[in-house]
């Protein structure tokens, strides 16, 4: 059985890719060791999902038509990528092949064949604001997003929602960079003139790291949290020690979390690839997250038929994985929650939030 891994290799998402592929690596390694999908061997190719969309498209599409020489004909797709891949791939597949999207998300998708294992505002960010509003008065914000799908769609979401009545947490305002920004000059000056006492970063990988490490030099981080659904170990890194102060993140997944669950999961992953090995990020587990559910999914439908593997994802399957139990429901992962702060170059949890169950 071959898989296409549409995983970041460039460009600002590009940070992601070796925690990513690893985590890809392990899952399909381990399934391999327990006799393959319905008895097939999995096998994989790796295409760059932070390429053009259209470059990845016709990437993805070559492997599409019957087994050619070097070229494998895609069983299935998974894979970490932006929203506007995600549209396109969707189009290109036509639900003719399983395809699990591992991404956080803006919600919505329900194309027929595309099962997502990706957090979603309703059930992430929405709680998180709750949190911080109680726990730090975090009421007046600003939010700064890249400018493409997955940004725009989830601060309309988060807007829509807390300015929607009285309540005291209001978005003041709204600022979108084209990709690959790295001078936030204009958008620190907006920050610091209006009043905020917190933003919302919805910045692409590379692009956030020098969104927080001017945020830091600028001085803003002494009155202004900031929140972040895509702010991953990776990125803490780069960002450096003076970027990360009063910095904020809510997932599924991070590398402290302290479960049983995940702490099997960090052990094999070190057994395998050692203490050097890429930082167990959240992008990157969703990566054996979404290996994971393909295997769940085909194992429980008995089939690779789409229709089969359909009705399988219908069932609401229960499973565990390192995020811990899960149900599969409505196309999407419902999973636990966790606000962490972060504190230097690592997350500390701070609390649960939401409800597993919330809808997408």
């Amino acid at each position: 059985m071959h898989l296409g891994m549409v995983i970041p290799q460039s460009g600002p998402s590009g940070i992601f890719g070796p925690s990513c592929a690893a985590s890809a690596q392990l899952a399909v390694e381990e399934i391999n060791q327990r006799g393959g999908i319905l008895g097939r061997e999995v096998t994989v190719t790796t295409i760059d999902g932070g390429a053009p969309v259209e470059q990845v498209a016709a990437a993805v599409s070559t492997h599409l038509g019957p087994s050619c020489g070097s070229i494998p004909r895609f069983d299935a797709v998974v894979g970490w990528h932006t929203s506007a891949v995600r549209r396109r791939l969707v189009r290109v597949l036509r639900g003719e092949i399983p395809y699990v999207y591992t991404a956080v998300y803006e919600g919505g998708e329900g194309a027929r064949g595309t099962f997502m294992t990706g957090e979603v505002p309703d059930a992430a960010l929405l709680p998180a604001f709750e949190w911080l509003s109680q726990q730090l008065g975090a009421r007046r914000w600003v939010v700064v997003g890249s400018d493409y799908i997955w940004p725009r769609a989830t601060a309309a979401t988060v807007t829509a929602h807390l300015n929607a009545d009285s309540s005291p947490t209001q978005v003041q305002s709204q600022i979108f960079c084209p990709l690959g920004t790295s001078e936030f000059g204009d958008v620190l000056d907006h920050i610091e003139a209006s009043g905020a006492t917190a933003v919302l970063v919805l910045l692409l990988g590379e692009d956030a790291v020098q969104f927080n490490r001017a945020f830091g030099a600028r001085g803003l981080d002494g009155r202004c949290v900031r929140l972040s659904s895509l702010m991953d170990e990776n990125m803490l890194l780069g960002s450096g020690d003076g970027g990360t102060r009063n910095l904020y993140s809510v997932s599924g997944y991070f590398e402290s979390l302290a479960t049983p669950y995940s702490l099997d999961f960090e052990q094999r992953y070190v057994r395998r690839f050692g203490v050097a090995a890429p930082p167990l990020t959240s992008p990157g587990e969703s990566c054996f997250e979404g290996v994971t559910l393909l295997d769940e999914l085909i194992r429980r439908a008995g089939s690779t038929h789409p229709r089969a593997i359909e009705w399988a994802a219908g069932e609401s399957p229960v499973y565990t994985s390192p995020r811990g139990e899960v149900r599969f429901s409505a196309r999407h992962l419902r999973q636990a929650m966790y606000v962490a702060q972060a504190d230097g170059l690592e997350f500390d949890i701070l609390a649960q939030v939401g409800d597993p169950s919330t809808a997408a």
